[in-house]
């Protein structure tokens, strides 16, 4: 994998308050990076500095760390919609994609159109933006986030004052840039579930610090379903799950067994169980989810 952003020990300092403190973290190309914290955890300042918008304390971060070209150059490639839109409340969507495609050169105005089309707003003529709704604005931040062809896009809360269909139009179009331009992104959120289905990788930042970062792979295996079972014969159970070749399996305490496997085999187990003539004191069917994952890690220290 090739990275695309590195950060080394990357810290910002308010007076004695360090907002985000020594992080060190690899974001490789192709990735849908999704950033995990509570609010003032530091996501938006560490999001900032590697945007260029804000000055590390200490540390540094690299945009194409493998490449020789130009820093400037390469900050070129990199597009972000942070905190604020930043249109010209005054002026049309048209307008606003045209003044940004100008400050980078561009000639042509045909991208406006698709792009306005491809977020939905192909429709809203001469509509100023300040009576767009908070919804249009998210879609608007993002068009104009997409003027240039970026390599990478940093998108702060992207689906905040979406309703539930807007939210899985946005999840679909950055799927689909990710996979149809290989755009890179690194995206926070409050809605951890919607983040779930999206991001290739997460890191979690809590107080500043980087508590832990982790693949889709990882949180798969850590959240997977799980089937719990309560028996007074757990050694004879396992020997009937293994007979009967359920799947993997582990013995948490002197009683409670842990089955990885999906809850459609709920009937096959109880019923293996039930034909060895094992008593089941307890049964449940368990999935954990992204939410209940990032509190465990919290409270764990990312351990």
């Amino acid at each position: 994998m090739n990275p695309i952003i590195e950060t080394k020990n990357l810290t910002k300092c308010f007076a004695d308050h360090k907002a985000v403190n020594n992080i060190s973290l690899k974001i490789n190309q192709g990735d849908i990076y999704g950033l995990i914290g509570r609010n003032g955890a530091g996501k938006t300042t560490f999001m900032k500095m590697i945007s260029n918008l804000s000055k590390p304390s200490s540390g540094t971060y690299q945009i194409f760390p493998s490449s020789e070209k130009d820093m400037k150059i390469k900050q070129t490639r990199v597009s972000a919609l942070i905190e604020n839109v930043g249109s010209y409340p005054t002026m049309t969507a048209y307008d606003n994609m045209l003044l940004k495609g100008k400050s980078l050169g561009l000639s042509r105005d045909s991208y406006i159109y698709e792009t306005l089309n491809l977020l939905g707003l192909g429709k809203v003529g001469k509509k100023k933006i300040k009576d767009f709704s908070l919804g249009m604005k998210q879609r608007l931040g993002i068009a104009l986030a997409l003027v240039g062809n970026p390599d990478i896009m940093i998108l702060d809360e992207p689906i905040n004052g979406l309703d539930p269909q807007g939210i899985i139009d946005i999840r679909n179009i950055i799927a689909e840039l990710n996979r149809e331009r290989n755009i890179t992104f690194l995206i926070s959120s409050h809605i951890l579930d919607e983040l779930a289905k999206l991001a290739t990788n997460f890191a979690i930042i809590d107080n500043g610090y980087l508590v832990a970062n982790f693949s889709k792979k990882d949180l798969e295996e850590s959240t997977k379903d799980r089937i719990e079972v309560l028996t007074d014969d757990p050694k004879k159970a396992i020997l009937v799950l293994d007979q009967g070749q359920i799947g993997s399996y582990r013995l948490v305490d002197d009683n409670m067994i842990h089955i990885y496997v999906d809850s459609k085999y709920t009937n096959d187990i109880i019923s293996c169980l039930y034909e060895a003539g094992i008593k089941i004191n307890y049964f449940n069917v368990h999935n954990t989810s992204l939410e209940e994952y990032y509190i465990k890690l919290l409270e764990n220290k990312g351990v």
